[in-house]
């Protein structure tokens, strides 16, 4: 196992770098420039002075080279407009998007996957079609139209959770003031993920209740608990489990819409505005950490078969 996970790990890298190569040229080929550079009051001197301050007018693979290699290095560069350093901006909004990344995966995997099974379970009742509707209109209804409503509602009528921000000023090491704050973020970003995983286990777990292993199990007169989370639920996990692992990287890209919404001040907006600005490191760097995130997911999915099917094993 340690061996093909060290290969993975190779390729990784390499995946890195590609990402990293395609997504540079693309943003370095797009029209314009920096939002400093795009300042109406400067001279056309003054911008290329600037832009050779920054590096900007060297040749693109030039460009590519000195990034990639103080990348290595664990150096992200630094804002073009803000001055700092790109590695301590990320640093600073990251922990507030996996906060809301995890609390909607957790939401999405405490809620969806029991949902799929009730649904499963209960075919063609009552339950089944209520669960099957409300996932559809789950996985239908926009975000941002969701996250206004639930502003609206709970927190403009209600009065009931705070509208946006992380925490209350005078709060921030309050625990309850930060989950309240957390409450409404968190169900909107989860919303997409629980309505497609409650989908999603559902058909696993009816194609599994199909099995003949499953119809052995019964005749041999098996509690109907043990059939169903012994030997249905758990190979029915495996393929719930791939979509799973694809679903922080997901959440961390997708909470722009929701961190806007709720003023939450994550990574997200971060990027937001960095692409506005067209500030390229700091696009460049949640690109990275993005992309880490995804290929780190994708090793803990493959992980994790081994400990649901101990069939699977991570050998050649």
């Amino acid at each position: 196992m340690t061996r093909v996970i060290t290969e993975r790990l190779w390729q990784a890298l390499i995946v890195l770098l590609l990402v990293s190569l395609i997504t540079f040229v693309l943003i370095r080929s797009a029209p314009g420039g920096p939002a400093i550079l795009l300042d109406p009051s400067m001279t056309p001197e003054d911008r290329a002075k600037v832009a050779a301050s920054l590096g900007l007018d060297d040749p693109l693979p030039v460009q590519y080279v000195k990034w990639i290699t103080s990348t290595l290095r664990g150096d992200l560069g630094r804002s073009l407009m803000k001055k700092q350093p790109v590695a301590e901006m990320i640093a600073e909004r990251l922990p507030a998007t996996l906060e809301l990344a995890l609390a909607g995966l957790l939401l999405t995997i405490v809620v969806g996957i029991p949902l799929g099974v009730a649904a499963a379970t209960r075919l063609n009742t009552a339950w089944d079609r209520v669960i099957t509707v409300g996932a559809t209109v789950g996985i239908a209804m926009p975000g941002f139209w969701f996250g206004i409503m639930l502003i609206i509602v709970f927190s403009v009528e209600l009065g009931w959770l705070p509208s946006a921000g992380r925490t209350t000023i005078g709060l921030e090491g309050d625990f309850l003031s930060r989950l309240r704050h957390l409450v409404l973020p968190s169900l909107v970003i989860a919303t997409f993920s629980l309505a497609q995983i409650t989908q999603f286990t559902r058909s696993s777990m009816l194609e599994v209740l199909g099995q003949d292993y499953v119809r052995t199990a019964r005749a041999k007169g098996l509690a109907k608990r043990a059939v169903m989370y012994r030997h249905a639920l758990r190979n029915a996990l495996i393929p719930v489990v791939t979509v799973l692992g694809l679903m922080l990287p997901r959440l961390v890209g997708g909470a722009v819409i929701t961190e806007t919404i709720f003023a939450w001040p994550g990574m997200g907006r971060l990027a937001t505005d960095a692409a506005f600005q067209r500030d390229y490191p700091v696009t460049m760097g949640i690109t990275m950490v993005v992309s880490i995130m995804v290929i780190l997911s994708n090793l803990i999915t493959d992980l994790a078969y081994t400990v649901i099917d101990p069939r699977i094993r991570l050998t050649k």
